[in-house]
């Protein structure tokens, strides 16, 4: 059990931790970003430490951006929040492939 928790703690370390805090949904507060990809006044991209983050919405604005610390902030209506892991990408493929046969 104490190699278990060892490992579990030199894991918490390397990995930055990540947060995601939403107000209103009109504001979000995000932690442990590692790199903005691409972002308009519909969609944002991120890349956090917990894999890709994709946030739609309506007159989406960054509101705060600090590479240093790992923090964004948008500003906006938020209509959907959705980790993009490779797992979920093959099962989505593999549904839509069935569907539009």
């Amino acid at each position: 059990m104490s190699q278990f928790y060892e490992s579990g703690q030199s894991n918490k370390t390397s990995v930055p931790e990540h947060d995601v805090v939403m107000r209103g949904r009109r504001l979000l507060d995000i932690t442990g970003v590692k790199q903005v990809e691409s972002f308009d006044n519909e969609e944002f991209l991120l890349e956090t430490s917990m894999g890709f983050l994709s946030i739609r919405g309506q007159n989406l604005q960054m509101k705060n951006l600090d590479v240093d610390k790992g923090i964004v902030s948008i500003k906006g209506k938020v209509f959907d929040l959705v980790y993009l892991d490779e797992q979920s990408g093959d099962k989505a493929k593999g549904f839509f492939g069935k569907l539009f046969k």
